[in-house]
């Protein structure tokens, strides 16, 4: 794994006090690596997890030319453009077992949806486009121009072709995925392991739930937050609770999460003014950047690593138990520092963090992209940083998206995030939005 200051060099125009959320986002895709242990899993145990091999198809999907509709199936050069065509009705066919039997010129067979076609036949008409004829009985007249010939015919292997790729490593499990997996007739599939993150808010003015409340103090929601999105993320989640600003605290705090875990979230004791203690328990466990991100909300961050095979150095070091020994070999916990104020938390998580442990997932699905939508209101803006506004996206009567802002930004007001769908996404050199003018979006749902 490279060194923060060997990343830092193959970026243009790095600089710490002042980093643009792009740069930020390029630094982590080179920090951070994928897990690599492979578990092997039940079709309804693998949504949210990231295959691990590509997989080929062992057959066909469909296995056999098949009926897309419920109707009569014929040989489509029989169709004239300027004339109807009659045909007799001499079987039906159903889904599930093939009919034998010949077809012959100007016969048809009725067939259900998902029923085998034989051979020779390579059209259906639906059954209500047909005329049903009493004389001759079990007939059947197809109007001109209703069908061409081929329609409504499933190829044999037209979804999926055996002994070809049908997901590749990376693929993320989703429903439909599961669904495609199942068509193949696959009961396991092979899974990276789940990321494991564990997490921890520090502060002495931090109350946790079921505490009495005192004078300058407040309720923790970092940790209840950062708890939905990593859920959410499909990750292991470790919950640490809340740390004091103490150097014994801490230090057991960063030791027992490092040898969890693959990946740290902390929240609060990285601005500047704070108390100093994180700051330093970080730099002495790792090798860890403090940045000035150009960014609002959230502009304090750390990112580094706490290196395994440097925590029995320490003075308030305590000895790792077998079972935390095993979970994570020597190496490295990658480590993101996050600010304190709660809505601070949520942006940065979703601006760095989040596309970071996709990429420890071994995820190579590329990010949801960014809606456009007409402000309806003006929003102050200046260039040279990157703005994340809460806003409400609606549909306006034209049928384009619109949004509003929800009112106070101000990165402790929690309460504006449950009220909004998604933020708005002010880039790094644009300046004032006018009412009217078109501006990104990230949608919360799918995201968070």
């Amino acid at each position: 794994m490279k060194t923060l200051d060997q990343i830092a060099a193959e970026l243009t125009g790095y600089d710490p006090q002042a980093l643009s959320a792009d740069t930020v986002n390029a630094f982590l895709a080179k920090l951070v690596e994928p897990v690599t242990e492979v578990q092997q899993v039940t079709v309804f145990e693998a949504l949210g997890r990231v295959l691990a091999t590509d997989i080929i198809s062992p057959i066909s999907v469909p296995p056999h030319n098949n009926s897309a509709m419920d109707g009569y199936a014929f040989d489509g050069t029989q169709l004239s453009p300027d004339k109807g065509l009659s045909l007799k009705v001499i079987a039906t066919a159903l889904a599930g077992k093939a009919w034998l039997g010949t077809v012959q010129v100007g016969e048809c067979l009725k067939i259900m949806t998902g029923a085998v076609m034989p051979p020779g036949l390579d059209t259906v008409v639906p059954q209500e486009f047909v005329t049903l004829e009493t004389t001759p009985a079990h007939c059947i007249t197809i109007p001109a121009g209703v069908v061409r010939p081929g329609d409504n015919l499933r190829l044999l292997g037209e979804d999926l072709l055996q002994g070809q790729p049908a997901l590749r490593k990376g693929e993320l499990l989703t429903p439909a995925v599961l669904g495609l997996v199942a068509s193949l007739g696959i009961k396991t599939v092979p899974v990276l392991r789940r990321l494991k993150v564990a997490y921890f808010s520090t502060g002495n003015e931090i109350l946790s739930l079921g505490e009495p409340p005192r004078e300058g103090a407040v309720y923790d929601s970092n940790r209840y937050t950062v708890f939905g999105l990593l859920t959410r993320l499909g990750c292991e989640v470790i919950d640490m609770g809340v740390v004091r600003d103490e150097p014994a605290a801490l230090q057991v705090a960063f030791e027992q999460a490092a040898r969890q875990a693959d990946a740290i979230i902390t929240s609060g004791g990285v601005s500047v003014g704070e108390a100093d203690y994180t700051k330093a328990m970080m730099k002495q466990l790792g090798d860890v950047a403090f940045w000035r991100i150009a960014m609002r909300p959230g502009r304090p961050m750390a990112v580094g690593q706490i290196f395994r095979d440097k925590l029995a150095s320490s003075p308030y070091s305590v000895r790792a138990s077998s079972s935390e020994l095993e979970s994570n070999p020597p190496g490295s916990a990658i480590l993101f520092g996050l600010p304190g104020n709660p809505v601070a938390v949520m942006v940065t998580f979703l601006a760095f963090v989040r596309p970071a442990l996709r990429q420890m997932m071994g995820c190579s699905a590329s990010a949801l992209p960014l809606l456009q939508a007409r402000s309806l209101t003006p929003i102050r803006k200046k260039p040279g940083r990157t703005e994340y506004q809460r806003g409400i996206v609606s549909t306006a009567a034209d049928g384009a998206l619109q949004v509003n802002i929800t009112g106070n930004q101000g990165s402790g007001v929690l309460s504006s995030m449950v009220q909004s769908n998604g933020l708005i996404v002010l880039h790094h050199h644009q300046g004032n939005v006018a009412a009217g003018d078109t501006v990104s979006v990230m949608m919360f749902e799918g995201v968070i």
